[in-house]
């Protein structure tokens, strides 16, 4: 592992397109998938993450899966107050395989609102859970059905995920020590 400027660096640029690469392969496997799925990003932290699935998925079968994103600040239950764009979700969900992704899986309570959200749109035919990374000490009783990697920490570290919607050198996962 590299030392990144502010914590140490647990995947770097290279890594992560082996992870995506992976994590679209694993989407891509159960029978349900195989009639297309919508990848919905959680604004912010997922949005270049369910680009690049999209991206990676329609490379390997061919099919550009269904994309959009989803703002689930009125489900939040911590007073988030972050300005963010509206949720863009541009097809029909009912009965479709969603799959919720997201960054960094932690206490829960992102995924907990972004259930909401999506049962709020419509009823799906099964909802799955894609994340970068899973962090662990959870909150509510969440699991991923794709996880990129499990990197435990304690609850004073925090994760730090750069990544773009395209593939960039600057991509890395890093985890900081919380201040003295």
């Amino acid at each position: 592992m590299t030392t990144a400027q502010d914590g140490r660096v647990l995947i770097a640029s290279a890594e992560i397109g082996r992870v995506i690469a992976r994590l679209a392969h694993q989407i891509l496997e159960p029978d349900d998938a195989q009639e297309g799925v919508v990848l919905i990003g959680v604004r912010r932290g997922g949005e270049a993450l369910a680009k690049r699935l999209a991206a990676e998925i329609e490379r390997i079968s061919g099919k550009a899966a269904s994309l959009g994103f989803l703002n689930i600040n009125l489900y939040r239950d911590d007073r988030v107050t972050h300005e963010m764009p509206e949720s863009q979700i541009p097809v029909d969900i009912n009965g479709r395989l969603v799959v919720i992704v997201d960054d960094v899986l932690f206490t829960g309570r992102t995924v907990r609102a972004a259930l909401d959200a999506v049962t709020d749109l419509g009823r799906p035919s099964a909802i799955r859970l894609c994340v970068l990374v899973d962090r662990g000490l959870r909150e509510l009783p969440v699991q991923a059905d794709y996880v990129g990697r499990e990197i435990p920490t304690s609850r004073r570290e925090r994760i730090n995920v750069s990544l773009s919607a395209d593939a960039s050198q600057s991509d890395e996962v890093a985890v900081l020590a919380a201040a003295p």
